[in-house]
């Protein structure tokens, strides 16, 4: 399944709203809202809506979901809150919640254009993995800078997770840490990602 190209708007009036996708709000979520209160859902159901906020969110095809959630069950710790932290620390989120793009989209794109710089060496894959004490910075220039320094301005720096650190004047943010999962930036039960895919998949 390819990666998610259509109206953004039907996608967080369906699932609520998802800031790597896009910042607008739905208009009608309270009513929405509402309406859902007098609406049982199934398990399935339940379980089928958070691993598509994750999918959404991240901007991934499902494969590469599926991908990071076999990783994430091989690894130690709890399946859910690793397989928050291997999202969290891909280059295009990491960008994204810098402030340094409005999205998460758009972070990709910047990374694709190769105007993002990882310790001085320019990479154009926005899964790329970052580790602590990296240092992301835009590349030399007047476009990638200026487009950089409009979202630097627009952003709330005081909203920086804690494993990030950012030096708004030089265009540029420092990974402190690997993120606790707490400090995600998406809102979502990742215990049932875990059931959607461990019956999804063979153990």
């Amino acid at each position: 399944m390819s990666r998610y190209r259509g109206p953004r708007f039907k996608k967080i009036s369906r699932l609520g709203a998802l800031p790597g996708l896009t910042n607008k709000k739905p208009i009608t979520e309270n009513i929405r809202r509402k309406q859902l209160r007098f609406r049982k859902k199934s398990k399935y159901c339940l379980r089928l809506e958070e691993k598509q906020k994750l999918r959404f969110h991240y901007g991934l095809t499902e494969r590469q979901l599926l991908k990071y959630f076999r990783i994430a069950r091989k690894a130690k710790g709890p399946t859910g809150q690793v397989l928050l932290q291997l999202l969290e620390m891909r280059l295009d989120n990491i960008i994204f919640r810098l402030g340094m793009a409005s999205t998460i989209p758009e972070a990709r794109q910047l990374i694709n254009h190769r105007h993002i710089l990882v310790n001085g060496r320019k990479v154009d894959i926005p899964s790329y993995r970052c580790k602590p004490q990296e240092i992301i910075t835009a590349r030399d220039g007047q476009k990638p800078r200026d487009f950089i320094k409009n979202y630097l301005n627009s952003s709330h720096h005081d909203k920086l997770p804690k494993h990030l650190t950012l030096y708004p004047s030089q265009h540029k943010g420092l990974v402190n840490q690997i993120i606790d999962s707490k400090w995600a930036g998406l809102k979502i039960k990742e215990l049932l990602v875990v059931e959607y895919y461990s019956r999804q998949t063979k153990t």
